[in-house]
């Protein structure tokens, strides 16, 4: 049982373990809590692979130097395949007594007391969490119970603990694992879209270019009044292909969100698409600041999406992007003067896609989407998270 007075760290522990969204993050977390909670020297998490070995390991205690200095990653042997494939706790008095026990690298801390926790969703084992050298209390010291002054051992309560921790990290950790994967397939829609973009916008611009270049070589001589009309075509064809990149690069990378944050990069891209295209482009913030990741991730991609059917679809001459805050609630909104459509019929209109996905990002982060357009009255695309 966890005594009252380390329900608060417990919490803590918990808490900032479910914030992180990226696996390594999360590995870290998990091993940094653990040591702390129970007074370890070291700790150690490893992620197993289908080879024998370790697709992730994160240690906590161990200095960069020394970790070098160790080497390779450890093999699924001993101590760390039987908690591994058994998916059993190991609390040992002294590790290096143990039957299993394998030795260590020349330059590996010495380690005895091991308390080792399997991480585990259901039947999978999702990896392994352990940790070595139980701290003693300094004698004297009256903030420590009298039993751990007399032994620096793993206890039963211990375990416990680890137990308790090691099924929060699976659930933190299969979250960070499905996100990481959602992004994954995210970004790869991302990249699918723009290549047909390029392939259906510049790659016929290109070839309109081409053809237009060989009607003036063709007429250089025997016109030179429509070769000179000719070439100057071509310049105006290789400028829309110019500015057909720009806006594309612009969505392949987007500055970084978490060095910049959500107003500083819609204020970026509402400048360099405003330079690329003929439609002026503004943005406009009202008291929103920093926001989690994910509704930051979320209010740029449809923004993103807004913007690329204003620009590319409604003919539009100005669009406006803005940010503010409505309650606890962040709210961005994209509205153009483009020719507009009928959002009954989005299939014909050729957006239904694009929609679909600004929906499912919205949905994603617990938002509201609505979307207001007639036939030649443009378009308002509004996208409300919470955490405002």
């Amino acid at each position: 049982m966890v005594p009252r007075s380390g329900l608060a760290a417990v919490s803590a522990a918990l808490l900032a373990m479910n914030r992180r969204l990226e696996v390594r993050d999360v590995l870290q977390t998990i091993v940094a809590s653990a040591r702390d909670l129970l007074d370890a020297e070291y700790a150690a998490l490893g992620v197993p692979d289908d080879q024998g070995g370790f697709a992730q390991f994160v240690v906590a205690g161990v200095s960069d130097e020394q970790w070098k200095a160790i080497g390779p990653l450890p093999r699924q042997h001993g101590i760390l395949a039987a908690m591994l494939q058994d998916a059993t706790p190991q609390r040992l008095a002294d590790v290096r007594k143990d039957s299993r026990f394998g030795g260590w690298p020349a330059a590996h801390p010495m380690m005895a007391d091991f308390l080792g926790m399997p991480i585990a969703d259901g039947e999978q084992v999702l990896g392994a969490l352990f940790l070595a050298n139980k701290r003693c209390a300094p004698p004297g010291e009256q903030s420590r119970p009298a039993s751990r002054e007399r032994s620096c051992a793993f206890t039963e309560d211990d375990e416990e603990l680890l137990r308790l921790l090691a099924q929060h990290a699976a659930i933190a950790l299969t979250n960070a694992r499905l996100y990481e994967r959602s992004r994954e397939l995210t970004i790869a829609e991302e990249r699918t879209r723009i290549g047909h973009e390029l392939h259906d916008a510049v790659a016929q611009k290109l070839f309109s270019l081409r053809l237009t270049a060989q009607a003036a070589t063709a007429l250089v001589d025997r016109d030179p009044a429509r070769a000179k009309a000719e070439l100057h075509e071509v310049a105006r064809l290789s400028g829309e292909a110019a500015d057909e990149l720009r806006a594309a690069v612009v969505e392949l990378r987007p500055a970084a969100l978490d060095e910049d944050g959500l107003v500083a990069t819609l204020r970026t891209q509402a400048q360099v698409l405003d330079r690329a295209h003929s439609a002026e482009v503004d943005f406009v913030c009202e008291g929103v600041r920093a926001l989690p990741a994910a509704q930051e991730e979320a209010l740029l991609r449809v923004a993103q999406e807004a913007l690329h059917n204003a620009l590319r679809h409604a003919d539009a001459g100005r669009v406006r992007v803005s940010l503010a805050r409505r309650g606890p609630s962040a709210v961005l909104t994209v509205t153009d003067d483009g020719k507009g459509f009928d959002p009954g019929a989005v299939r014909s209109a050729g957006r239904h896609l694009g929609l679909v996905s600004m929906r499912d990002r919205a949905s994603g982060v617990g938002g509201t989407l609505t979307v207001r357009s007639e036939p030649g009255k443009g378009t308002a695309v509004a996208l409300e998270v919470p955490g405002g």
